[in-house]
């Protein structure tokens, strides 16, 4: 089991160190521009070309059954669930097989509302509660896959 962040604008890199940390897990911090991570064997800061998607490719050909990938991007995150790997937003929702169709259907339609002038005001200010959140669905994940590892 790794952790796989699209660490682009992630604002809980922080919180999926210290759960790294206190499970033991290899974690892939990937981004197209220099991040600074902390220095450990378990934390490897990969850079990729910039670009559309880059990181998220990178992301997507390597995710396995069991990883978990840290995204706010939507079509990655469907993308790790055909891997039989599991996608956690930063603000706590967890993709599931069931929830990622609609997520993906209210993307095409902000996409479409926005492709006609309508100005959306943007996503909602990242706020305590959404890290509380995002801290139980990681740890949640976590153990829900080491159960799964040992059946």
């Amino acid at each position: 089991m790794r952790i796989f962040v699209d660490a682009d604008a992630c604002p809980v890199k922080d919180e999926v160190y210290k759960v790294a940390a206190r499970y033991g897990l290899k974690t892939m911090v990937v981004a197209n521009g220099f991040i600074r991570t902390p220095a450990s064997p378990l934390i490897e800061f990969v850079m990729v070309e910039a670009g559309p998607d880059v990181a998220d490719d990178w992301i997507a050909e390597r995710a396995e059954p069991g990883d978990i990938v840290i995204t706010n991007d939507i079509p990655l995150a469907e993308r790790a669930l055909k891997k039989q790997a599991r996608a956690i937003a930063p603000n706590g929702r967890a993709f599931t097989p069931d929830s990622i169709g609609q997520a993906l259907a209210g993307r095409a339609i902000s996409e479409h509302i926005r492709s006609t002038g309508e100005i959306t005001g943007g996503p909602k200010a990242f706020e305590r509660a959404d890290r509380s959140r995002f801290l139980q669905a990681l740890d949640e994940a976590v153990n829900r896959e080491r159960r799964a590892m040992r059946r």
